[in-house]
């Protein structure tokens, strides 16, 4: 029996990866149990592993009293002196217990101890080999699917691939073999949990520290790490040797190095990026392959106000805002993008608000707080409304109206031009009536003068006819007197 026990805390020893003295631990806490179970929770019991036997020395031990009052744990000194004569009144006397007449549910008590010992052992040993190898890549295959996400087998123990850690799309079966990121290790009642990871951004540095000689080296380090999982990644990356360039060793020979991760990921797109200091070249170089024009940075609030040519918009958002988002994310500011054609609009604005807000001397805020944004908002707004603005009064909003009057803040709407419009139509329509009146007396004067000339054309012809007449008469009357018969001679020719 020795020979056997020795032999059997030997291979579990090995097996198991427990320890031996451990092992020992476990049974004496076992058969200690056992013995409890039998004689009861008082019993002062004493459990030691013996070597040279193989076995186990079991004492209980009793104190001694002149009258006993509990007979469990007391022994009568009378009694103890046949045992040992040198004994005395409360000395303790041990008595050897015989392991094999604790019977069948002594024996099945220490059975559960000890199974539940080990247990503890084994979990405890797997949390100490696994709670130091975080951010390390670990493999294992599929064993089965639960609510929680895919149980991994690693060999010794099992991990868990959550749902949220999965890369999406990603489809396993039963037996493939899978690699991810060793994410966390807890302790449980159930013994460590493992959790890996595959969407993690840690995941696709510790990718590219296995594929990238200089990352793994120092020459090149990675700065930061954005990833829409499955879909697209963007990775800082900058070159401790100024001979070494960074994006190219990456990539690798024709792609070798970077395909080999793409390929891990599931087609997952890298863009590779040189990380900046400076915020700006930063931005500029997160946000690519669109062109920038111009870039405002708002340290305070940690905003970037980014201007792209007015085609360049879709190219700087990307898909579903894909671009930017992985660029803010990088980056660690949130980003605003304009149009530049957005942008001059609403610089104009800012700049006529300003003066606005010089002319009513009423802080900024206090029109932006009250939702008037704009010199528009405030020429279409009735006083009751700006009137809400801390700090103006009537007399302000009437040189605020005077204002956005004299300076022309606000463009005319197309109804306005349209009435202007109508106005200059019957203007013209206007000015064309009175020209063409003009035009009319000027041909009824013209009418007039010729009539008038042509009376007076008549009278003269008129006058010369009668004077015609006159002397056409005065010549008849001459030629009548000549011709006329004297009276006196014709009396006489007869």
């Amino acid at each position: 029996m020795s020979a056997e026990l020795r032999k059997a805390i030997e291979q579990i020893s090995k097996d198991r990866g427990i320890h031996k003295d451990l092992l020992i631990d476990t049974l004496e806490r076992a058969v200690r149990s056992s013995v409890t179970k039998k004689l009861g929770e008082d019993v002062d019991i004493e459990v030691t592993f013996n070597e040279d036997k193989g076995g186990f020395d079991v004492y209980q031990f009793k104190r001694v009293v002149e009258e006993i009052v509990d007979p469990v744990s007391e022994i009568l000194l009378e009694d103890a002196k046949h045992h040992d004569p040198n004994v005395q009144v409360d000395d303790e006397l041990g008595f050897e217990l015989k392991v094999e007449d604790l019977g069948r549910i002594a024996a099945q008590s220490a059975k559960q101890v000890i199974i539940q010992r080990m247990r503890e052992a084994e979990q405890e040993i797997i949390y100490e080999e696994y709670k130091d190898r975080k951010r390390e890549i670990v493999s294992g295959s599929i064993q089965r699917r639960d609510r929680s996400g895919w149980i991994i087998n690693l060999g010794r123990t099992e991990a868990l691939l959550p749902k949220e850690e999965q890369i999406p799309k990603e489809r396993f079966r039963r037996g493939d073999q899978i690699q991810a990121l060793l994410f966390d290790v807890r302790k449980e009642g159930r013994g460590p949990q493992i959790i890996v990871s595959r969407s993690h951004p840690d995941y696709l540095t510790v990718l590219f520290n296995r594929e990238v000689p200089e990352v793994a080296d120092g020459f090149v380090r990675i700065m930061g790490v954005a990833r829409d999982p499955g879909s697209r990644a963007k990775v800082a990356v900058m070159s401790t040797d100024r001979d070494v360039d960074p994006v190219g060793a990456c990539v690798g020979v024709r792609g070798s190095r970077i395909q080999n991760i793409v390929q891990e990921l599931r087609g997952e797109r890298i863009d590779i990026i040189v990380w900046s200091p400076e915020i700006t070249t930063y931005a500029v170089n997160s946000l690519s392959p669109a062109r920038i024009s111009r870039i405002t940075v708002d340290e305070e609030d940690g905003i970037l106000e980014v201007v792209v040519p007015d085609d360049q918009l879709t190219l700087a958002i990307g898909r579903k805002g894909q671009n930017v988002k992985l660029a803010a994310k990088l980056l660690g500011w949130k980003i605003d993008i304009f149009t530049e054609s957005r942008y001059g609009t609403m610089y104009k604005d800012r700049q006529g608000l300003e003066q606005l807000v010089s002319v009513a001397e009423v802080p900024l805020e206090a029109f932006l707080a009250a939702g008037f944004n704009s010199p528009t908002a405030v020429a279409e707004a009735e006083d009751e409304q700006l009137l809400t603005i801390q700090g103006l009064d009537e007399a302000k909003v009437a040189d605020i109206r005077s204002a956005i009057n004299f300076l022309g803040l606000v463009e005319r709407s197309e109804d306005d031009e349209s009435e202007d419009g109508e106005s200059d139509e019957e203007a013209a329509d206007s000015v064309s009536e009175s020209d063409e009146g003009a035009d009319h007396a000027l041909d009824e004067g013209e009418s007039e003068v010729k009539s008038e000339e042509a009376m007076e054309d008549a009278v003269e012809a008129n006058e010369e006819t009668e004077a015609g007449f006159a002397e056409g008469a005065e010549v008849a009357s001459a030629g009548e007197t000549d011709a006329s018969p004297d009276p006196e001679a014709g009396r006489g020719r007869e």
